[in-house]
């Protein structure tokens, strides 16, 4: 069962042989995805759906986070998204936000220094910060200096939040970035898997107005662009060895033929594999197939996915 995307859940239906035609199978798609949208609802009334997806109690740091995030997965003509940040049952301060509308697609990927419920407040106001910037319709520099601004008026400098804000134009394939701290941004293009070299700035509220730069790279139809946390670059494998250095660009053309929903999954497996197992550090990955204007999406796997806007 998916919603815009996003999936909630599995649908299992026994049927006689006689029963199984392709008539059948279409309604039973409609069902599933008219229960997907009644449980999306019902989850503003109760908590019996939370409970039932949580394999232990969540400390308040990670209820307090896992609030504030959006689906874990979206679709739509031009892109699809999927995002994953483990330990599910205790963050720190990594987050993901997004949003898109007719003309564009804004990304926010932070990461709130500090562990426990002083990150996750951190990360509560920068989220907040940044939304209530973006929703007045101001470009990602002014999104930028405006949570700085609410960042240092609360703490001074003694805090700061490590942000990269992206910002993707459907009509051109022009993109936009502000990379304000530590998470990284990888290009997926073909076989060729580099890092997108960004104009490093300061970390959300470190400074009082700060200015920020948006730089500009373009985006093609079948690009796969895949944004890590520290948690997952800067991991160390037992022997020392950094994810960046030996395994990051192998896990993602590992997983070039899932679509973008699995990605992040299967992306933390590998890290699970690499790292050290007493790593203290969360992790959090996002992944943004780009399809275009056109909607024309490559043949393959990693493509499929639905049509809806978030």
């Amino acid at each position: 069962m998916t919603v815009r995307g996003e999936r909630t859940g599995l649908l299992t239906v026994r049927l006689p042989a006689e029963r199984s035609v392709p008539d059948t199978i279409h309604d039973l798609v409609h069902a599933a995805g008219a229960l997907g949208h009644e449980l999306l609802v019902a989850e503003r009334d109760t908590d019996v759906y939370r409970r039932a997806r949580r394999l232990s109690r969540l400390t308040l740091a990670a209820e307090m986070q896992w609030q504030l995030l959006p689906a874990s997965a979206c679709s739509a003509d031009e892109y699809a998204i999927g995002a994953q940040l483990e330990p599910a049952h205790d963050t720190h301060g990594d987050n993901y936000d997004w949003a898109s509308d007719a003309d564009e697609l804004t990304l926010a990927v932070t990461d709130g220094m500090g562990t426990g419920v002083h990150a996750s407040m951190l990360t509560h106001l920068a989220v907040n910060a940044l939304r209530n910037a973006r929703r007045a319709g101001i470009s990602i520099e002014d999104q930028a200096a405006l949570a700085d601004q609410a960042l240092y008026a609360q703490y001074r400098g003694a805090a700061h939040v490590s942000t990269l804000l992206l910002r993707f134009d459907f009509a051109t394939g022009r993109a936009q970035a502000v990379d304000a701290g530590s998470p990284q941004l990888w290009r997926m293009r073909g076989r060729a898997i580099e890092r997108v070299e960004l104009d490093p700035q300061m970390p959300l509220g470190m400074f009082e107005e700060t200015h920020y730069k948006a730089q500009e790279f373009e985006v093609r139809s079948g690009d796969r662009l895949v944004v890590v946390s520290d948690g997952v670059y800067a991991a160390r494998s037992p022997q020392g060895d950094t994810y960046e250095e030996r395994a990051l660009a192998r896990g993602i053309h590992a997983g070039r033929l899932l679509p973008a929903a699995a990605v992040p999954r299967a992306l933390l497996r590998d890290l699970a594999d690499f790292r050290d197992a007493a790593a203290p550090d969360d992790a959090l990955v996002v992944c943004v197939d780009w399809f275009g204007k056109s909607g024309d999406r490559p043949l393959g796997p990693a493509n499929s996915g639905g049509g809806s806007a978030c």
